[in-house]
């Protein structure tokens, strides 16, 4: 910005000299020689006033002293110099003269003006006042240079000027931008700071609003969902302790199982809470703060808890590692949590087996989960928060899959509308694709 001010400046500095140092010039050049002229002509006139008729008898003409570097003749009716300096023989402008003409104009190389002398209504001689152009040339040139350098000098101050200006415009600008990549980076406490400028300061006022509605916003969602997870916390603890309880008392056969999968289910409530919390806490959260798990394990939990929803509606549900160590290790919760929520959207809107497939791809492991059912719409609106088009879309669900995913630096796509298929991509270090330590 602060070289676009210069330029811009600089380039009106410049039209303005020009428009004004150009036709000043010309002016300059136009008065130096009419000013000669006037010199030449002045002095012309004063000597013909002084001329005598007699001297055409014999007498002696006396003529006054010539302009400074210049000559003063006195020409006869037949163009002879009779006293003076000049040509010995009358030019173009004395032969005009005797015609009872004064004469100015430029000949050959000299600005020359001829004044006529009369006596009884008779022309008896011709003054000619002459000076060379050449010196009124470098008159010219001389107050040309001076000019220029006036306008060089006029450039250099508005360089300097525009130069001053451009940093009192940019600094509060830089200033914003600064502040505006610390947003970006996280710290919504920063502020932009008031400058001398009006326009931008109404913009750090306009950014500094906006950032306290947002700051206030996101402070409230983030309590929101702390004071809701808190208050989850206590009535799932609480029916946990009754849910283990009943199950240590109980003796009923029939009911011990009962106890047992609700237990695990609240389980699995709490571990889904704790992870809502912790991803609200963070935009991006190291995958080494989550508890690892191998993938052998995963996929036995998820076919345990999944395969009896699954057959209570009389379909099967299918987990595998597909040329995959099953002693991977993956951030447990949060792929668990994704797992679940993409197991569940095929449970809803799905049809036919569901299966969930682990493939190694080196340095990233894609769990896709796939059924027999179809997704219509657009699929790059799945992920939307709120979008429930389309079948297969689950408003919230995907949208959260999405978060868990780009959390732990992976990411969620749907590779395939028919079948419908979700795929996970989860990046692991080389140390954690070989397997659990012995």
């Amino acid at each position: 910005m602060r070289q676009r001010v210069v330029r811009v400046a600089l380039t009106a500095a410049l039209v303005a000299v020009v428009l004004l140092a150009v036709p000043l010039a010309l002016a300059i050049r136009s008065s130096l020689y009419a000013d000669q002229r006037d010199t030449l002509e002045r002095s012309a006139l004063a000597a013909a006033v002084r001329v005598s008729p007699d001297y055409t008898t014999g007498d002696p003409a006396e003529l006054p002293r010539p302009p400074a570097g210049g000559r003063l003749g006195l020409y006869d009716p037949q163009s002879r110099l009779r006293a003076g300096s000049g040509p010995r023989s009358g030019d173009a402008p004395v032969r005009r003269a005797l015609g009872g003409d004064a004469v100015r104009g430029h000949y050959s190389g000299d600005l020359v003006v001829t004044v006529p002398v009369s006596h009884a209504e008779k022309v008896i001689g011709v003054v000619r006042a002459s000076s060379p152009a050449a010196a009124v040339r470098n008159r010219v040139l001389a107050v040309w240079a001076v000019l220029l350098g006036v306008a060089a000098l006029a450039l250099a101050v508005a360089v300097v000027v525009a130069r001053r200006q451009a940093r009192v415009l940019a600094a509060p600008l830089e200033d914003l931008s600064r502040h505006c990549r610390a947003v970006t980076e996280g710290d919504l406490n920063a502020r932009a700071a008031p400058s001398s400028v009006a326009e931008i300061d109404q913009v750090a006022r306009t950014h500094n609003e906006m950032l306290h509605s947002l700051s206030e916003l996101l402070r409230h969602e983030r309590d929101f969902t702390a004071n809701a997870s808190h208050q989850l916390r206590t009535p799932l603890t609480g029916l946990q302790l009754t849910l283990e309880a009943g199950l240590a008392q109980d003796d009923d056969a029939r009911l011990r199982p009962v106890l047992a999968e609700a237990l695990a289910t609240t389980h699995r409530l709490h571990h889904t809470v704790e992870e809502v919390l912790r991803l609200s806490r963070a935009s991006e959260v190291s995958r080494s703060t989550a508890g690892k798990i191998v993938v052998g394990q995963l996929l036995r939990d998820a076919e345990e808890r999944w395969h009896g929803l699954f057959a209570r509606i009389g379909r099967r549900l299918e987990c595998a590692a597909r040329d995959t160590p099953t002693d991977a290790l993956v951030p447990g919760a949060p792929v668990a949590e994704v797992l679940g929520i993409l197991l569940d959207n095929a449970r809803v809107h799905g049809r036919g087996t569901v299966r969930v497939t682990v493939r190694d791809l080196e340095d990233a492991l894609a769990f896709d989960v796939s059924d027999e059912g179809a997704v219509a719409g657009e699929p790059a609106r799945l992920f939307d928060r709120g979008h429930t088009g389309g079948g297969q879309g689950a408003g919230i669900g995907l949208a959260l899959a999405r978060d868990l995913a780009v959390s732990l630096g992976g990411r969620i796509s749907l590779s395939s509308a028919h079948p419908a298929t979700f795929t996970l991509l989860i990046p692991v270090d080389e140390d954690e694709a070989q397997g659990a330590p012995e």
